[in-house]
């Protein structure tokens, strides 16, 4: 299995990132929030603005993320490193491809459907993505402190 494919098998598997985002002081916060992807380089979510993540973002878009597996023993684990560049979606033809993708993946993971009614107008949440700009695993061959760009 390559390093490609041990990052995507991870993100096909993943149902949470954390998001590590900073105020405007750079103040760090991380939040993990369910998520969808399609391609790998573009990860959905959705949010309440004001939350402390979704005001983060306002202010400070360049995000980290991680996607890990926290049920395997210690020491067996391998995890998706990611830097992003994180947006709430305000175009809609970006929040109506998103919240498909997003509902996909709800759907497939035996939950309901999103419909843009529920991230625009009066709906309490908003539409977010987070655009890949790297993306790194360990490489389980040497050290664990040794990461390795991976594509996206």
């Amino acid at each position: 299995m390559t390093n490609d494919d041990i990052a995507r098998a991870i993100l096909d598997a993943g149902i949470y990132v954390v998001l590590a985002t900073a105020d405007a002081n750079g103040v760090p916060w991380a939040s993990p929030v369910w998520f969808a992807t399609e391609n790998y380089r573009e990860l959905y979510w959705v949010s309440h603005p004001g939350a402390r993540h979704s005001q983060n973002i306002d202010v400070r878009p360049q995000i980290a993320t991680v996607v890990f597996d926290s049920t395997v023993p210690s020491g067996t684990g391998q995890a998706v490193y990611m830097t992003a560049i994180a947006e709430q979606l305000s175009d809609p033809a970006a929040i109506e491809h998103g919240i498909e993708v997003f509902s996909r993946e709800s759907v497939r993971q035996g939950d309901q459907e999103w419909g843009l009614d529920r991230v625009t107008g009066e709906a309490r949440l908003r539409l977010y993505r987070a655009s890949v700009q790297e993306c790194s695993i360990l490489d389980p061959d040497v050290p664990r402190d040794v990461r390795i760009v991976v594509r996206p």
